[in-house]
């Protein structure tokens, strides 16, 4: 399913109207009486308080008041909008409904017995908001966020910022929002997820050819777009069709990092797992590995990687593998510095780049663009901030928007982990996962996602698909273990046990 900016739903509402003869009205019509029906699906025993604005949010809520109105329901509209300042298709919104007899005030402010016993529907701003929102309408916001009544938003909770789910100023609550056509990016990211409460897309009668448009460049990751994803495996295949992965992880005292990203490789399908570990650790490692095999490399004597290491790795890439995932576990030195550098500008086959890798080119991105090869970068937001140069806040304000402009600016396919986890291609396609619980940040959770998208790419799929799939499938099997025993006791280990299940899940 495509996500939409606010320019790209008005570019489809403007396009769905001229090129298609369905007017603003009718579209209007449609979405009310969709709100109607979710209402009247989620409170059917509550007075409905509409709370409308002088835009075609606020004609929606009135189709909707209208018609729980109409259809026995205690339904009452505030206008927060003068009539004056009442846009042409609200105010024919407004005048069937006091035709039809919906009792409506004028003014801005509520008062507790209003909200007594009462749903409040929010009908006040829309997906174009782009001012913060203060003084008596900030008051009014707060009022009914404190008020404890259950609240459905219309297509955006007003306050939200629908191209970035930031909170401008103050923002409803909503327990539920029903949204039209194609969920908004503000949905799906923080702080705007936490305020939509459930979502609910309504078609509305949009040309599905709109919907679908490639100039759409977002899309959430569902169970139906991942399907497509899993490659099958044919009867007559052996271990060397599934690729050949050499992991590059670990040091003195982190040598767990090593183990999950490996085992994570094998349990997302890999055919071979090869660990190149410090040479001096190589007890440790070979006491821990049952169906990988290990690499000793150079180290420095403390224990991590020396910058000699590069040449054994690249000479291993020559000749025997097909992917690489470096950096969980491996610390910041002279050496893996030098590592990560040659492997970025001389590796032949895909890389994908995680914690002390990262770390490694802070300052120093420009490399990246020297790459030959596909690079995949699974930064959280702290390494991605020391990346580009910003604070973790400025990261996290607009995650979308600064994944899309790092991967553009160094040609790199960019996972963003975090709540929700994203994508972003060079060429600006970008991508939002829709699974995934906060009992997965936990130590060595990114490990195992690394793990699994090396494998995917070892058996063949593009960068974009790895990724995808591999984020996905990462939150699905956290999701299961939260199910089993709760997100308090999620643990890195429990996340690959439960990889079996989650590819089981779309084999039937």
């Amino acid at each position: 399913m495509k996500v939409v900016t606010a320019s790209e739903m008005r570019e489809i509402d403007r396009t769905t109207i001229k090129e298609f003869g369905i007017s603003g009205l009718v579209l209007m019509e449609r979405a009310g009486l969709a709100v109607a029906g979710r209402v009247a699906g989620l409170f059917p025993s509550k007075r409905v308080l509409v709370l409308c604005g002088g835009g075609n949010n606020g004609g929606d809520g009135l189709v909707a008041a209208r018609e729980l109105f109409n259809r026995g329901a205690k339904a009452k509209v505030i206008m927060l909008a003068g009539k004056e300042l009442l846009g042409p298709d609200c105010k024919a919104q407004l005048k069937s409904a006091l035709k039809m007899g919906v009792p409506v005030e004028f003014r801005k402010t509520l008062r507790s017995i209003d909200l007594h016993g009462t749903v409040v529907v929010d009908a006040v701003l829309g997906t174009g908001l782009s001012r913060k929102v203060t003084g008596p309408l900030a008051a009014l916001f707060a009022f009914v966020n404190k008020s404890g009544a259950p609240v459905v938003s219309v297509d955006v909770p007003s306050g939200i910022s629908s191209d970035t789910g930031e909170i401008l100023g103050k923002a409803v609550e909503a327990d539920a929002t029903v949204t039209f056509g194609l969920p908004k990016i503000g949905h799906l990211l923080h702080p705007g997820a936490a305020c939509t409460g459930r979502l609910f897309v309504e078609d509305i009668g949009f040309p599905s050819r709109l919907l679908a448009s490639e100039k759409i460049t977002t899309t959430l990751l569902t169970q139906s777009f991942i399907r497509g994803l899993i490659l099958p495996r044919p009867a007559c295949s052996h271990k060397g069709d599934y690729g050949h992965v050499l992991v590059v992880a670990g040091s003195r005292g982190r040598t767990g990092a090593a183990m999950l990203a490996s085992r994570a490789c094998l349990a997302a399908g890999a055919g071979l797992v090869t660990v190149g570990v410090p040479e001096s650790l190589m007890d440790v490692f070979q006491a821990g590995v049952m169906e990988q095999m290990t690499l000793p490399l150079p180290d420095d004597g403390r224990g991590m990687l020396s910058e000699k290491a590069a040449g054994p790795i690249l000479d291993f890439i020559r000749h025997k593998t097909d992917v690489v995932a470096i950096g969980p576990g491996i610390g910041v030195s002279n050496g893996t510095q030098t590592i990560v550098s040659e492997l970025i500008c001389k590796a032949s086959v895909p890389l994908v780049l995680d914690a002390d890798a990262l770390n490694s080119i802070r300052g120093r991105t420009g490399l990246l663009k020297q790459s030959k090869s596909p690079l995949v970068l699974t930064p959280h937001a702290g390494e991605m901030a020391r990346l580009m140069g910003k604070a973790v806040r400025d990261i996290e304000k607009d995650r979308l928007n600064a994944s899309k402009t790092f991967a553009k600016e160094t040609g790199t396919w960019l996972v963003l982990k975090g709540a929700p986890t994203v994508i972003a291609g060079p060429e600006g396609q970008a991508f939002i996962n829709s699974t995934g619980n906060p009992g997965m940040a936990t130590a060595g959770s990114g490990d195992v996602l690394t793990g699994i998208i090396s494998a995917l790419l070892g058996q063949g799929l593009s960068p974009s698909d790895a990724a995808a799939l591999g984020v996905y499938l990462h939150g699905m099997a956290g999701d299961m273990v939260a199910g089993q025993s709760g997100m308090q006791s999620l643990t890195a280990s429990r996340i690959i046990g439960a990889l079996p299940e989650a590819f089981l899940h779309f084999s039937a």
